[in-house]
Formats: C-alpha cells, structure tokens, sequence
C-alpha cells in the first residue's frame, strides 16, 4: 500500500500557525485562571490545587502542541495526528475547563 501523495502548499503552515493559535487560547485560559484565584485572595486549598493542576495540564499541551507544530515542519508531513497525541491534547482541554469550573465555583 502506497502513501497518499500530499500537496506541499501551505495546509501544514495553516496547520502549524491553528496550532500556535490554539497554544495562545489555552494560555489565555489559564492565565484567567490564575487570575481568578488571586482576585478572591482568600484562595481556598481547592483553588490552589486546581490552580496548580491548571498549570500542569497546560505543560502537557504545550508539550503536546510543540510536538506536532514540529511534526509539521518537514515539506511533507504525516497526514494525521497519532492517536495518542490527539488524546492528549483533549484530555488537556476537558481537564483544563474542568479546574476552571473548580476555580469560579
């Protein structure tokens, strides 16, 4: 079986620049987060962890999203994401929309 042939124009640039986007929406939400925990100022233990939690899953889908922005740089790229990665940066968005319901609650 042969490899589908891929046009070398400028779907892995709109590619990688989605992805750039997407790592500076999820930056942005949890920037909000920490915001919200230290306006209240009295910040619960939950609100710390979830703070904390917050920021791990944002290290994982920076890790996640800087693999594949590499993995879109060669002039002919994989066709798909693997799996695993796609879990992962999934798993990262729930998590992170499930910390921030923790914070704000």
């Amino acid at each position: 079986m042969s490899t589908p042939v891929r046009d070398p124009g400028l779907q892995p640039e709109r590619t990688r620049l989605a992805w750039r986007r997407t790592t500076l929406a999820f930056t942005v939400a949890a920037v909000f987060a920490v915001r919200q925990v230290v306006r209240h100022g009295s910040a619960t233990a939950g609100d710390v962890a979830a703070f904390a939690l917050s920021a791990v899953v944002w290290l994982g889908f920076l890790a996640v999203a800087h693999r594949r922005i590499r993995a879109m740089a060669p002039p002919r790229p994989p066709a798909a994401m693997p799996f695993v990665q796609a879990a992962a940066a999934t798993t990262c968005t729930l998590a992170l929309a499930g910390f921030a319901v923790a914070i704000v609650w």
